[in-house]
């Protein structure tokens, strides 16, 4: 993983979700202070587009009030936590289809 925000968001979840169950839950405020202790605020809008950019992924879930929210509509205080199987199956079904183009080999 070369992105240091993604390595640290996930680093903060296995600290806090050891069995990876997708139970326990952290702040990205947390992961902006590890990253960016002095100047934290700045970092914050970094981990939370990482962090959306991995929900999308199905690799991550973002919660509001401890339930999963829509990620194209969603704002205010949330937190992150990894996803439980049904939950990246479902946000690898959203993603769209890839497309074969004429470069491509068989």
């Amino acid at each position: 993983m070369s992105d240091p925000i993604e390595a640290a968001i996930f680093e903060k979840l296995a600290k806090a979700d050891p069995k990876s169950v997708g139970g326990k839950s952290i702040e990205p405020s947390d992961v902006a202070k590890e990253l960016q202790p002095e100047q934290w605020q700045r970092m914050l809008p970094k981990v939370r587009g990482a962090a959306l950019n991995l929900m999308r992924q199905g690799k991550l879930t973002i919660t509001k009030k401890g339930k999963a929210v829509d990620p194209n509509a969603f704002k205010g205080v949330i937190r992150l936590r990894l996803p439980t199987e049904a939950e990246t199956a479902a946000a690898l079904a959203a993603l769209p289809p890839v497309e074969k183009s004429d470069d491509d080999f068989d």
